[in-house]
């Protein structure tokens, strides 16, 4: 059963991999339609927890509006108590530039563990932009959570042409513990309104309210200071 995996302390003791689900974004900030969709799929895909990998920079997103990385943080480990989530930025940790390097760092560094690769459907549009896309589909399972808006975009778009022949059939589960990359599959999830874009146009000031005194990352437990930005690209 799905729910007595997700988020079973005794799960990440295991024998088996620990099944993991890693899902980029700036998180600028967190907010509930991020932790809604996270659950969704974790339960879906049987994982036993979920990383947010929020990035420490994004060539793909506008720098103008981007809050410091330990305010975007503060605010996704708010976002991720009492949940099998782990907001983390380990990618300054890692050292890496792009997505492709960061996943290969982390699979070098938890050996244990078997990963998923988590995007929405706007991210698969331009999937094809990022560097060596096809290396990352190789390395680990891809689950993709369509987008209303974005899903026509992400079903035509070049990447797509190239992953549809490992796109799992409907009532096929992609199971990130066992399976080999590359493997894809599209998650429909009924769509939630909320947005960081609307949160910071309501409230810009957002980030100067987070509390960063004393932040620690979860998986590398490392103080985050200001000024921890390497400017990481897709």
């Amino acid at each position: 059963m799905a729910g007595a995996r997700l988020g079973s302390g005794p799960a990440l003791r295991r024998q088996h991999p620990v099944a993991t689900g890693l899902l980029g974004g700036s998180f600028n900030p967190a907010h509930g339609a991020h932790r809604r969709v996270t659950m969704f799929v974790a339960r879906a895909l049987l994982l036993d927890e979920v990383w947010w990998l929020v990035s420490p920079g994004n060539v793909l997103k506008p720098v103008e509006g981007m809050a410091p990385l330990p305010a975007r943080l503060a605010s996704a480990q708010r976002m991720a108590r009492r949940a099998p989530i782990r907001a983390t930025a380990i990618e300054c940790d890692l050292g890496t530039r792009y997505t492709i390097d960061s996943l290969r760092a982390l699979k070098r560094r938890y050996p244990k563990r078997r990963f998923v690769w988590i995007m929405g459907a706007d991210n698969l549009a331009q999937f094809h932009r990022w560097r060596d896309w096809r290396g990352i589909a190789r390395e680990m399972p891809i689950a993709v959570v369509a987008r209303p808006g974005y899903d026509a975009a992400a079903l035509a778009s070049p990447a797509m042409a190239w992953l549809r022949r490992w796109r799992r059939r409907s009532g096929q589960k992609l199971d990130g513990a066992i399976r080999s990359a590359p493997a894809l599959t599209i998650l429909r999830f009924d769509p939630d309104p909320r947005s960081a874009t609307e949160i910071r146009a309501a409230d810009p000031d957002w980030h100067r309210r987070q509390r960063t005194r004393s932040l620690r990352d979860p998986i590398t437990h490392r103080a985050i200071r200001p000024g921890s930005f390497t400017g990481a690209k897709p």
